[in-house]
């Protein structure tokens, strides 16, 4: 080995050495920084498709969902299924193919199925049904899927539902607990496939069993999977909401932020969204806000709004 060599070998170890020592002493001021910097992190948003059709005869196009979230800065689009103009896989590698380039994430497939009836052979549907829209989901690469544990149906109407502030009497000879084992049991026939396929289930506080936080913790506990999570929505929790919020955002895998500009459609909430986000990080939640806009405002100005509230809140 030259001299020159030799010189250059023994400088380039000493600063390998150097190196090393350094990135050893790093990770620990590092880790205590970023940890202090996480207690006021800036959530990544996104939309529901939803907030810009409400369920009026013509659907509004996913696409421009997405388009829109891209004007806006926001990161992520939850797509609600009933919206999807078809099933086809054609259909949905367009849509994911769009969101790619146009830098928006596909978050959530937020679907409607209800595990809870007199009736077996519907139970049956609508377990077929949630396993049929995991492979959707799979298929659009959407890492979460929302759920809906269930109600009896006893109350039909949704706005008469809403009236009655999302409680309906129970059906003749059944009891609480027997809608609890079958949601229980209608999960627990899904979570394998959601597993395999890569979907989280994420449950709602969406009415009927699920529609307290007891009910809520009930069931992910009972469930005991890994693939079941919960996902509160703000304006779902009628009365006393904070205190039934902070019970179920320590499993909460993904957040809906309800906004009411214009009033709501059937109800309006005047949500503190600076202790909600104090509270998420209290709980140490990592994942997506995204806007749930179900006011009366045209559907530009109050999810631009709403985009507005929440990243004010963050602070």
């Amino acid at each position: 080995m030259s001299h020159l060599t030799r010189r250059h070998f023994i400088s380039a170890a000493a600063t390998a050495t150097a190196a090393a020592v350094t990135a050893a002493a790093v990770p620990q001021d590092a880790h205590a920084a970023a940890a202090k910097t996480s207690k006021h992190r800036r959530f990544k948003l996104g939309v529901a498709s939803y907030s810009y059709w409400h369920f009026t005869p013509k659907k509004f196009p996913l696409e421009a969902v997405i388009d829109k979230a891209a004007a806006l800065g926001v990161e992520g689009v939850d797509i609600l299924h009933r919206q999807m103009e078809s099933e086809e896989n054609d259909y949905i590698q367009r849509v994911k193919r769009h969101a790619f380039l146009n830098g928006v994430d596909l978050i959530c497939l937020s679907m409607h199925q209800n595990f809870v009836s007199t009736d077996a052979e519907q139970r049956k549907k609508q377990i077929a049904h949630t396993l049929h829209c995991i492979e959707i989901a799979a298929k659009f690469g959407i890492p979460s899927m929302r759920i809906n544990a269930g109600r009896w149906g006893t109350i039909r109407s949704f706005d008469a539902l809403m009236t009655a502030r999302g409680i309906e009497p129970l059906p003749p000879g059944v009891t609480e607990n027997d809608g609890f084992a079958q949601a229980i049991d209608g999960i627990r026939q899904c979570v394998s496939r959601a597993a395999e396929c890569g979907v989280i289930l994420a449950l709602e506080n969406h009415w009927g069993l699920s529609g307290s936080p007891e009910g809520m913790l009930r069931i992910f506990r009972e469930v005991n999977s890994p693939w079941l999570q919960l996902l509160p929505d703000t304006g779902n929790f009628l009365e006393d909401p904070y205190d039934k919020l902070a019970k179920v955002f320590p499993h909460a895998c993904y957040v809906q932020a309800k906004t009411y500009f214009g009033g709501g459609e059937w109800y309006t909430l005047d949500l503190d969204y600076k202790r909600i986000f104090r509270q998420l990080r209290a709980a140490n939640f990592r994942g997506y806000v995204g806007v749930e806009f179900e006011g009366k405002a045209p559907a530009d100005e109050g999810v631009l709004k709403s985009v507005e509230l929440l990243r004010a809140a963050m602070g």
